[in-house]
């Protein structure tokens, strides 16, 4: 007589429990490749990435590394090679740093101004405070730019129209910047290159005076790698402690604290905020740092112990990597990206922190080269999404089915397996009749299924992969074309198939590799029949 057994896709990816304590959690995934957790239920194939400008799209600076990008005004500021750039389409590119002077210049004027170049840039950081700026008709703030050994830049666009003006000024105190945050009526920088343990903050509601009232500086005994706002305090991350700036406005009570002496940050540029806590990665993972009720109270916490071997990995060539990271809002998704500088498209990897009612859940991505990252909000308070690559192109993210590094459409290699799991009992076989799986399609998908028993013995006979077809896309009034989708289906249609075989554990792999649709895997139900006792 045969059984009924159901998973639940739920928990993300866990690489750090053995194989029999993953048979009690069978809706884990031991592979979860170019998907990201639904918090809600589910995993869904991500989406792709398309250049910033379409087929007209062009780069900032030729073939030149994108060190930076962040969403301004109504377009992108891109640093590139040695200059800083902006564009509106992606299609033209506007050179900023030339010397405007405070009294800026028109957009059609800059290019006969003095360039200030910038040989020594590295990856960039970006600090946008809006409200009082000093220029009545900018509606969309002061974007300020710190690229490592080069000078600390401000860029903002007053006006609109032809008429507008672009100002760009270099500070010279500090000398330079690779670290930066506004926080609490103060720009922060460290300048990594000359003072790494000196913290600078500027006068107070200045972004670019750091010697008028309320400017100073801390210098700690730890070399400083990232700094944030959190709450009321900056938080300082040095590579063996990590500190917190409290009282900045009051030179009195201004004070540092040391929240420990036993945990670093390996890079700056993974530090984010997301859910009212801050994340980092730490040598032994994931980290946050979490307010407690007690006031002035911390407590540190690792939320990635379910991938605690791909961090390890990642913390043991931390150097060789290029480290970036964002958090997308709209998901509640913490994504954090590592390459080596040269390295393929193919080979960058990544991984996305889902902050679901449970925790975080994780998967991983490979094929996105994002040397530079952002997810952030436009002049416009739409979320854009952008990252540029060691070639000098930009992309648009979370756009599309396909990946298109340099233009090229490509397949979205995609993979979701579920732990081995033994119905209860490992000890009885098993023949699988056929699985229903329950999907969500965003369009015409076509994926396949693969069933693996017994843990990929070479001596039990392993079935050939299944293309499941006939999976019916939802026609929803008003959002679909006439004949593109099919009339009275349901949203999460149960796609039925006949399977061979028979073992001990069962294992189930869905995965695509196509330009098709997004998907979601929501569970999978499974018809078997016990076959006896070995």
């Amino acid at each position: 007589m045969s059984q009924p057994f159901g998973i639940s896709c739920s928990g993300g990816l866990n690489t750090n429990l053995n194989q029999f304590e993953m048979l009690k959690n069978p809706g884990l995934a031991r592979k979860l490749l170019n998907f990201e957790v639904d918090p809600d239920g589910g995993y869904r194939r991500i989406q792709g990435y398309q250049l910033f400008g379409g087929e007209n799209a062009t780069r900032p600076n030729g073939s030149n590394r994108i060190w930076g990008v962040f969403p301004y005004a109504l377009g992108v500021v891109v640093c590139a090679g040695s200059s800083i750039y902006y564009s509106e389409n992606g299609e033209s590119w506007t050179q900023i740093n030339y010397n405007t002077g405070p009294s800026g210049a028109l957009q059609g004027d800059l290019s006969g101004l003095t360039e200030l170049d910038r040989p020594d840039q590295t990856q960039a950081q970006f600090a946008l405070i809006k409200g009082a700026t000093g220029y009545a008709t900018n509606p969309y703030g002061t974007l300020t730019i710190a690229t490592g050994e080069d000078k600390i830049a401000n860029f903002l666009i007053d006006g609109t129209g032809a008429s507008r003006t672009f100002h760009y000024v270099e500070l010279t105190i500090p000398a330079a910047g690779k670290y930066l945050e506004h926080h609490d009526k103060h720009l922060c920088v460290v300048d990594a290159v000359n003072e790494p343990n000196t913290l600078y903050y500027s006068a107070t509601n200045s972004d670019r005076d750091f010697q008028k009232t309320g400017s100073g500086s801390v210098r700690l005994t730890d070399v400083i790698v990232g700094i944030k706002s959190f709450r009321n305090s900056l938080f300082i991350f040095c590579e063996n402690t990590i500190h917190r700036l409290d009282n900045i406005n009051d030179p009195a009570t201004i004070n540092i604290v040391q929240i420990t002496n036993d945990v670093g940050c390996l890079s700056g540029y993974s530090v984010q905020e997301i859910g009212g806590d801050l994340v980092f990665l730490a040598p032994d993972g994931i980290r946050t740092v979490a307010g407690t009720e007690r006031i002035d109270d911390v407590e540190l916490s690792s939320v990635s112990r379910q991938i605690q071997e791909i961090i390890s990995g990642v913390a043991r060539f931390i150097d060789t990597y290029v480290i970036n990271s964002t958090v997308i809002r709209t998901k509640s998704q913490y994504r954090l990206f590592y390459s080596t500088a040269n390295a393929p498209y193919s080979e960058s990897r990544g991984i996305i922190g889902t902050l679901t009612p449970n925790g975080y859940e994780w998967s991983e991505t490979i094929g996105i080269q994002a040397h530079a990252f952002v997810s952030d909000y436009d002049g416009l308070g739409i979320e854009r999404t952008y990252h540029g690559d060691k070639d000098g192109y930009v992309y648009v993210h979370e756009i599309g089915n396909s990946f298109n590094p340099a233009g090229v459409e490509t397949a979205i290699n995609a993979s979701y397996t579920t732990p081995f799991f033994d119905f209860g009992d490992v000890g009885t076989r098993k023949t699988l009749k056929y699985i229903r799986a329950s999907l969500s399609p965003e369009g015409e998908v076509v994926p396949y299924l693969r069933i693996r028993y017994d843990f990929e013995d070479p001596d039990v006979p392993q079935p050939d992969d299944y293309l499941l077809e006939n999976i019916q896309f939802p026609a929803i009034f008003g959002s679909v074309k006439f004949g593109a989708a099919t009339f009275g289906a349901t949203n999460d249609p149960m796609v039925r198939q006949a399977v061979e075989g028979s073992g001990n554990t069962v294992s189930v792999t869905v995965f695509s590799n196509t330009v098709s649709a997004s998907y979601s895997v929501n569970g999978l139900y499974i018809d078997y029949m016990p076959s006896g006792r070995r």
